[in-house]
């Protein structure tokens, strides 16, 4: 339900993310007050047979008793089942005295952590946690959807120490891989016939997992490399591997040994990369071959 009246294009964004997830999204405009949207809504939701709604309403950075009245009366409305404050982990302790004064006049009955993937690491949303008393239901890395996962405290203390999350990281992996095909996958790398197109196929799964940067940090010890890197060095790396595999024939995509000089200069200009960068890629592939062999 877009009750979001005040923030410029609010609306316009949630319609959009609707039809992307294909969830209807009901909205009346700027000009109708929001706690009449919220009761119109959750009357049209008990007529056409909708088992949840999730009502929208404007952020707040700083407490506006006008708002906050507002909501008040959303609540007398409707009477939510749940009552879900966004807290920004960015926000450092502003966010903690936001959370305190909101479950004063409101009554939270959960956070949800964004930016969790930010350098503040959610110190400020523990903190809000400890203040309201309510727990983190869920936390967000990032703009997709498919970045908000139920919130784990012994995995989120994991991501801060450093130590990573791998249980997530199966999670998302279940999620993104085909079981039967990872069988298949797994019998060509037992017999070295793995190929540039099984490769290809493989990093355009791992890209469904999120950026390679969050996967990066649920890996044990890995997080320290991950934060030296530049911010867009691993997502830049999976592109020319793809450019470059994308500018190969079928052939010498199953056969690399096949690509001679020429070949290289080809794949090169196809894909706006150099020589080198072809070479360097069939070197790690060709090592990635005789360690499975090994």
């Amino acid at each position: 339900v877009a009750a979001d009246v005040y923030r410029p294009a609010a609306i316009a964004q949630l319609e959009t993310l609707g039809r992307t997830i294909q969830v209807p999204v009901h909205s009346e405009g700027d000009k109708v007050p929001p706690p009449t949207i919220c009761r119109n809504a959750v009357d049209r939701a008990t007529r056409e047979g909708y088992t949840a709604v999730i009502l929208d309403t404007a952020g707040r950075l700083q407490i506006d008793e006008p708002m906050m009245a507002e909501l008040e009366a959303v609540k007398a409305q409707v009477s939510p089942r749940e009552v879900l404050l966004v807290v920004d982990a960015m926000t450092g302790q502003e966010a903690v005295s936001v959370a305190d004064q909101f479950n004063k006049h409101i009554g939270v009955t959960g956070l949800l952590l964004t930016k969790v993937d930010g350098d503040a690491r959610g110190g400020a949303a523990l903190s809000a946690r400890a203040v309201t008393g309510v727990p983190i239901k869920f936390m967000g890395s990032g703009e997709k959807p498919s970045d908000l996962e139920p919130f784990y405290p012994d995995r989120m203390a994991s991501r801060i120490l450093g130590m990573g999350d791998v249980l997530s990281l199966i999670e998302r992996a279940e999620s993104s891989f085909d079981e039967q095909r990872a069988a298949e996958l797994e019998r060509k790398m037992r017999t070295a016939s793995f190929t540039l197109e099984d490769f290809i196929e493989q990093l355009s799964a791992i890209k469904k997992m999120g950026p390679l940067s969050d996967l990066l940090e649920m890996v044990p010890g890995m997080a320290q490399v991950s934060r030296q890197l530049p911010s867009d060095a691993t997502e830049r790396g999976v592109k020319v591997t793809e450019a470059i595999i994308g500018s190969m024939t079928r052939e010498e995509r199953r056969t690399p040994k096949v690509i001679n000089a020429s070949r290289k200069r080809r794949i090169a200009r196809g894909s706006g990369t150099t020589v080198q960068e072809v070479n360097n890629l069939l070197r790690q592939f060709d090592q990635m071959q005789q360690m499975m062999k090994q």
